[in-house]
């Protein structure tokens, strides 16, 4: 009589089914949702200023310039990044320094048109 426990079939390799990739959000669209919260932050009063918004992003002020500017364009190009697809391999093609360019102007229309421009590049 047996009495050691059944042991269970390892798999093989061709047995598994291919694990699907998610991919990973672009840093990018990662950085508009943090513009947005830290936006959020200063207008509740969470922090009083960009000095200490900074302190508390463990970032220099100039950095936290840089992505907060990321909160003035346009509300479709807002949702436009944070909704790119994942990425699956290598860097993303849309970079903040791409977008600082279209972040100075404050006529959303202009803005719009800068990124149609930004998209065909990239395409």
């Amino acid at each position: 009589m047996n009495l050691k426990k059944p042991t269970k079939k390892k798999a093989e390799p061709a047995d598994e089914p291919p694990l699907k990739r998610r991919g990973k959000v672009p840093r990018i669209s990662r950085l508009m949702a943090l513009a947005i919260r830290m936006d959020e932050m200063l207008r509740r009063g969470e922090a009083q200023d960009t000095i200490e918004l900074a302190e508390l992003g463990k970032v220099s002020q100039p950095r936290l310039t840089q992505i907060l500017s990321l909160s003035l364009l346009a509300p479709e190009i807002q949702e436009a990044l944070l909704y790119l697809p994942r990425e699956m391999t290598g860097r993303s093609k849309i970079h903040e320094r791409n977008l600082r360019p279209i972040t100075r102007e404050l006529c959303w229309e202009r803005q719009r048109k800068k990124w149609a421009t930004l998209l065909r590049e990239f395409q």
